[in-house]
């Protein structure tokens, strides 16, 4: 429907980003099994792919097609107005990491493996 006819054209199509991000919004929303879920925003343009409630927790999931996610303004935001207890940025990457205090950046592979753990880690 886009006309895409190979790999590269698919890559860097406009709409590859979004696309991805509702893969992976679909793949979480499976995994958690939350409460609860939510697109989030502010009318100053911060927002949040995915906003999830489970068993009283809250937490905040990103979706980036980008090789080295950084945390950004709108993450930041989100952290402290909605009280988020664990932000994921999910990527197409093949390791985990912390990005920041209550953020880690994970791998959509791992997502996909064992979702439920990287979305909702135990608390410490």
């Amino acid at each position: 429907m886009l006309g895409v006819r190979s790999e590269p054209e698919l890559l860097t199509h406009p709409k590859s980003g979004a696309s991805w991000a509702g893969y992976v919004v679909e793949e979480a929303l499976k995994a958690a099994e939350p409460d609860e879920a939510y697109f989030w925003a502010t009318h100053a343009g911060a927002e949040l792919d995915l906003l999830l409630f489970k068993e009283g927790r809250r937490l905040g999931v990103e979706c980036k097609r980008v090789d080295a996610p950084r945390l950004t303004r709108s993450m930041h935001i989100a952290l402290q107005d909605l009280e988020l207890d664990h932000l994921v940025v999910i990527y197409p990457g093949q390791r985990a990491y912390p990005l920041a205090d209550r953020v880690i950046v994970a791998p959509l592979t791992q997502l996909a493996q064992g979702g439920e753990a990287i979305l909702f880690p135990k608390a410490r």
